[in-house]
């Protein structure tokens, strides 16, 4: 009667029922397979769960691809979302003075007449280091540089002195920071001070 109402011969709608609950059937094989190795390992991604359950699924008689395996633990909502690991590396709440912001309608036509410093953070095998940066505004070409494995100030200062010790000619240059507190510690604002 519904074959009939859809015009499908009743054999093609059995063979689609018999193809639907095959599939059905090996989805709920590979989700027992996923959810049993989950137990041990909560957070294993996709690619994880393929190269070890590898032996699983050929032990139940399962050609399980990557990307099926992808549609089927997204369909039942069981992919792991990646933790992001970040660094914070700027403080701007501390007790130093917060010097104005000298290049805001500044336009920078040469070299040395902006000098722009940051950290930034490097994730390795045994945690994050960190780089200090001084880069020439206008070139941006890297200036001065220093990678340690602390936030601390020694690595902003020796990044400062490399890019003072290339450079002689930075008159009237003007030293710009995201006013975090290694920049505006005595020790560095005093070594821009004594060089003007």
């Amino acid at each position: 009667m519904v074959c009939n109402s859809f015009n499908l011969k009743r054999d093609a709608y059995y063979k689609y029922k018999s193809r639907a609950d095959k599939r059905k059937e090996i989805e709920q094989q590979i989700i027992h397979i996923v959810k049993k190795r989950r137990k041990s390992l909560p957070r294993e991604g996709v690619r994880k769960l393929m190269k070890s359950l590898n032996e699983d699924f050929e032990k139940q008689h399962l050609k399980v691809g990557r990307d099926t395996l992808f549609n089927v633990l997204r369909e039942h909502n069981m992919l792991t979302l990646r933790k992001k690991y970040s660094c914070r590396t700027t403080n701007s709440y501390h007790r130093f003075y917060k010097y104005n912001n000298l290049i805001k309608d500044m336009k920078v036509t040469k070299p040395n007449q902006v000098w722009v410093s940051d950290i930034s953070y490097i994730r390795t095998l045994k945690g994050f280091c960190y780089l200090a940066l001084i880069t020439d505004m206008y070139s941006r070409k890297i200036v001065g540089y220093d990678l340690s494995d602390s936030l601390e100030l020694k690595g902003c200062v020796r990044a400062l002195n490399k890019a003072l010790y290339k450079k002689t000619n930075i008159k009237n240059l003007t030293h710009h920071s995201d006013r975090g507190i290694q920049y505006c510690s005595n020790v560095y604002t005093n070594i821009l001070k004594r060089k003007k």
